[in-house]
Parts: structure tokens; C-alpha cells; sequence
């Protein structure tokens, strides 16, 4: 295992990690409708897998800048977070969250007639989050509970997670297994009391070093979620009859499947290369659920040693997916009737949500660590992220251009 050391140490001199962190995943709840915030707050805890070996301890700081072209969505968030070993066996970690969104952002009608713009509906919100895990390193085996908890004005979700790391083969070989569930509480205009939703995440995943230099992961995770999946605040419109011979643009709540089951196969190589004082970081993930989307993900990253105390990060994210079964841009001349009211679990089944769309996204970066002192480490972050329509009829302004710019230190001792 000595020999492995390299790879380690340039993998926790970035501060990287193969698991989403909180502020990524709270950007992505921005981009993404209510019905996955509960999905990204148990894909946070299911990614608190607990490490088989922690020898430091530390406090952390980060502030995050999510701007969006356009004048579209922006978000500030500030995290802290501090890490405490108890003993040798056992490891505390508890994170922060506070973040503030504004902006405008597309509803879900068309764009009017003889025009290629989207109407977009403007919001204001804050949110609070806070998430901890406690692991125990164990004979073989190290075990990390995770409980977490966001509240925002119109949304709070409570998640709580149970993981195993289990090393077999002179610690060659590494076994995830993992359970993470979230329980959300909604507020609906049209609906008195707060609509509910569940989750529940299934995580198993081996990691195998090949050799000194290379190791590849494999996870297959299933989740489930029920209850109240639509988006609030999407709409549907359709030219609806009114009168005998007078038909008007009426607008209507969205209505999505009241579960929905997804299936994601995470494949990862980490390659150490000595002699370029740098390492590979690379990724496939094939995403597929029930409502109809196929997505595949590729990210690569390299790590680069610049001296003794530098290092550069850049990396490249690309993602296609295809569109839900009840995504339309535009109902009028569909079979579909779109109807006032609650959710109905029965269908038909609609949403002119853009986030549902056939879609390829592309996230462009850099990272630079700075390894200030033994115990100061500083970094700075930016981010390109272009997303564009694929169906050939949503238009191109539903979709959003950003810049993510990140700062952060860690003090470990």
C-alpha cells in the first residue's frame, strides 16, 4: 500500500473527491425541479461513504458565485465546514450551508407568436442546509452515519444515510454499500397542507487498485422516489375552448407520474503518473429512470503538480440526455386536455418543463490549489457551463449559459 502513496496524496492535496459536494449539489437543485431536490440532498448523503483511514483534521471555508447570461439565475452561497477525529477510530464531519438565489428563470409556456423567447418568471429565495457524518473504523469494516436537513420558503427536506467501506485483499479491493433516504415537505399554492415526498437511494460499488498507480471504481445505485413530483411553479399551456367557436391560451399546472424509479452506473479510472507529476481522474456515468430519460456523463480531470506547493485542475463535463415520455413543448394540436388542480396520479401525464427536454450540456473548468503552508491550503475556481436544446423545437432561450466562479481555504491540523 506504501506504494500508493503518490496517488493518495495528489488526490487529497486537491481536496477532490468522486463524490458530489453540497454546493454543487445545491447549483444543480436551481437547474433542477423540486421533484430531484430530494434526490440531490440523499445523493449528498449516500456520497458521505465514510474513508478507511482519516489522519487529519481541519476547517474549511467556500464561497461560490453561479451567474447565469442573460440575466437569468444568479446564486451566492457561503459553507463552512470542520472535521474533528475522535481517538484513531473515529471521524466527525459537519458542514454549513447558506445560499441566496435571484433571478428569472423559463415557466414552461411557449415563446408568444412571432417570437423565439421563452417567457421567464422571476424568483427570490434563501435557503439553509447543514449536514454531518459520524464514521467508526471498525477490524475491516468503517461505517459513517449521515444526517442532514434544508429549509428554504417554499421547501424543507430532512436526509439521513447509513454507509460501509469493507477492504478485502490486503486493502486492495474496496466495498461500498449504502442506504440514503430524504423525506421533503413541499409548499404548493393550490394544495393546503404541504404536499410530501419520499426518496430512498441504494448505493454498492467496488474500488480495485490495479496496480501502484491506477485504480477503477464501479457503483450501481437505485433509488425511488414518491409522492409529490411535479414542479409548483411550471406550467403547461393550451389553446382550450371557452366559448363555442372561442378558443384561448389558458395556462395549467404541470402533472408528472407520482413515483419514479432511476438506475446510475458510475464507471471511474484514477491513473497516478509519476513521471508528469500529474494524475488522471476520468468518469462515465449512464443515468435511466422511469419517466422516460436515458443520460450519459463523462468527466475527466487532470491534476497537474506545478513545483511543491501548486497544483492545476482542469477538467471537462459533458452530458446528453434524452427527454422524458410526457415532455411536450407545445399541446396545442396533442390528444392531451391539461386540467386545473391537484395532481393526478392516474395521468395523463405532462410537463413542458425544459429541464425534461432532449438536451446536451457542456462544463468547461480550471482549479488551482495552493498549498500556502503545510497546514494552509487556498483555492480558486472557474467555470463555463453551456447547455443547448437537442429536439429541434424547444427554442435555444430556454436554455441557460453560467460562469461559476469558486474561493476557498482549509486549515488542517
Amino acid at each position: 500500500m506504501n506504494d500508493l502513496l503518490p496517488l493518495v496524496r495528489c488526490a487529497v492535496a486537491t481536496g477532490q473527491s468522486l463524490v458530489p459536494t453540497f454546493l454543487a449539489l445545491r447549483l444543480m437543485t436551481f437547474a433542477c425541479s423540486p421533484s430531484v431536490r430530494a434526490a440531490a440532498l440523499s445523493a449528498l448523503l449516500a456520497g458521505l461513504a465514510p474513508r478507511a483511514v482519516r489522519a487529519e483534521e481541519s476547517v474549511r471555508y467556500k464561497y461560490q458565485d453561479y451567474r447565469e447570461a442573460g440575466g437569468r439565475v444568479t446564486v451566492e452561497v457561503h459553507s463552512a465546514a470542520i472535521e474533528k477525529d475522535f481517538g484513531t477510530a473515529t471521524h466527525l464531519k459537519v458542514e454549513g450551508v447558506i445560499d441566496a438565489i435571484a433571478g428569472a428563470t423559463p415557466n414552461g409556456q411557449p415563446a408568444p407568436a412571432g417570437s423565439t423567447q421563452v417567457p421567464l418568471s422571476k424568483l427570490v429565495d434563501k435557503r439553509k442546509a447543514w449536514n454531518a457524518a459520524l464514521s467508526r473504523q471498525f477490524a475491516r469494516v468503517n461505517v459513517a452515519l449521515g444526517v442532514g436537513n434544508s429549509r428554504e420558503s417554499d421547501y424543507v427536506s430532512d436526509g439521513w444515510s447509513l454507509n460501509t467501506l469493507t477492504d478485502f485483499n490486503q486493502k486492495n479491493t474496496t466495498v461500498l454499500l449504502g442506504l440514503a433516504g430524504t423525506h421533503d415537505d413541499v409548499k404548493v399554492f393550490f394544495q393546503t397542507p404541504r404536499a410530501r415526498k419520499l426518496t430512498n437511494d441504494v448505493i454498492a460499488g467496488v474500488t480495485q487498485l490495479l496496480d501502484k498507480h491506477t485504480s477503477l471504481t464501479a457503483n450501481l445505485t437505485w433509488g425511488r422516489q414518491t409522492g409529490y413530483l411535479s414542479d409548483p411553479y411550471k406550467l403547461v399551456e393550451k389553446s382550450t375552448e371557452v366559448f363555442t367557436g372561442i378558443f384561448l391560451p389558458l395556462t395549467f399546472p404541470e402533472n408528472r407520474p407520482n413515483e419514479r424509479e432511476k438506475w446510475t452506473t458510475l464507471l471511474a479510472l484514477n491513473r497516478f503518473f509519476p513521471e508528469a507529476h500529474g494524475a488522471l481522474d476520468a468518469s462515465y456515468r449512464l443515468y435511466r429512470d422511469s419517466f422516460g430519460i436515458i443520460a450519459h456523463t463523462t468527466d475527466l480531470a487532470w491534476l497537474q503538480r506545478l513545483g511543491d506547493r501548486l497544483i492545476l485542475r482542469p477538467g471537462l463535463r459533458f452530458h446528453d440526455q434524452t427527454a422524458a415520455d410526457f415532455y411536450r413543448y407545445r399541446f396545442d394540436g396533442t390528444a392531451i386536455t391539461p386540467l386545473p388542480g391537484r395532481p393526478r396520479p392516474g395521468g395523463p401525464f405532462y410537463s413542458s418543463d425544459w429541464r425534461l427536454s432532449a438536451m446536451r450540456t457542456l462544463n468547461l473548468g480550471a482549479k488551482l490549489i495552493w498549498n500556502a503552508t503545510d497546514a494552509l491550503q487556498i483555492d480558486a475556481a472557474w467555470e463555463r457551463y453551456e447547455m443547448r436544446g437537442r429536439d429541434g423545437v424547444t427554442p435555444q432561450s430556454a436554455y441557460c449559459r453560467a460562469t461559476i466562479v469558486t474561493l476557498g481555504a482549509k486549515f488542517s491540523w
